[in-house]
C-alpha cells in the first residue's frame, strides 16, 4: 500500500492511467461513453449511458477544492430522472470500460451541478453539437410520447436554456482492472483528508 499526500493542484495518481486509456483506446468512438449509476428514492440502482465531456482540472475551477478538482464532466437535462435521484442522494459511481485496451474503471464519488452563471456552463454549451443542443428543447423526458411535431424545435445555439444542465463526478475511490497479462493487474485508489491511497488488490 502506498499513501500519495497531493499538493493542492497535483494530478491524482488515477489520472494518468485513465487519460492513458482514452488516448489509447480514441480510435473507438464509444470510448467516450460510460455508464452512470445513481441511487433511486426506494434505494435501488438507476443505470444508464452518458458521454464524456471532458475533466475539469484546478485551472479551470479556481473556486473548487481539491477533492472536486479533476472531476468528470457530464451534461444532462434538468427535468431528468437523475437529477431528481440526485438530489436526495449526490452519490454515484461510473463504470468504464475500454475494449481495446482491456481494463475497465470504476470511479465512485459525490456529483455536484455546475452554476448556470459561470463561464464553464456556458462553454460546456457551446462544445456540443447541434443536434445535442435541440435536445434540451424537446418534452420532458420519460413522459408520455409527445407528437412529432413537438420534437421540432430549435435552440439558440449560444444561450444554454434552463433545462440545460453541467455535472462533475468527483471520485474519491476508483477501482482500475487490466484484463490483460496472467495474473490480471488490479489497483484500487482512494482519498481520505486529501491524501490518496493506493493499494494493488486481487482481480
Amino acid at each position: 500500500m502506498t499513501d500519495l499526500t497531493l499538493p493542492q493542484k497535483a494530478l491524482p495518481p488515477w489520472r494518468e492511467p485513465l487519460a492513458r486509456a482514452l488516448h489509447r483506446n480514441r480510435s473507438q468512438p464509444f470510448a467516450r461513453y460510460f455508464q452512470l449509476a445513481t441511487v433511486r428514492s426506494n434505494g435501488r440502482p438507476a443505470n444508464r449511458t452518458v458521454v464524456f465531456r471532458g475533466f475539469v482540472d484546478p485551472q479551470t475551477a479556481e473556486n473548487r477544492s481539491p477533492v472536486q478538482s479533476h472531476s468528470l464532466k457530464l451534461v444532462t437535462d434538468q427535468r431528468s430522472e437523475k437529477m431528481t435521484q440526485l438530489a436526495q442522494s449526490a452519490w454515484a459511481e461510473a463504470c468504464w470500460y475500454f475494449t481495446k485496451t482491456r481494463e475497465q474503471f470504476r470511479l465512485a464519488g459525490q456529483i455536484t451541478q455546475v452554476d448556470p452563471t459561470t463561464p464553464l456552463h456556458h462553454q460546456t454549451w457551446q462544445t456540443l453539437s447541434a443536434a445535442a443542443q435541440t435536445q434540451f428543447g424537446w418534452p420532458q423526458p420519460g413522459q408520455t410520447r409527445a407528437p412529432a411535431t413537438a420534437f421540432d424545435v430549435s435552440v439558440d445555439p449560444n444561450t444554454p436554456p434552463a433545462t440545460f444542465a453541467v455535472l462533475l463526478l468527483a471520485p474519491d475511490w476508483v477501482d482500475h482492472l487490466e484484463l490483460r497479462g496472467d495474473p490480471q493487474q488490479r489497483s484500487q485508489y482512494q482519498l481520505q483528508a486529501n491524501q490518496w491511497t493506493v493499494n494493488a488488490v486481487n482481480p
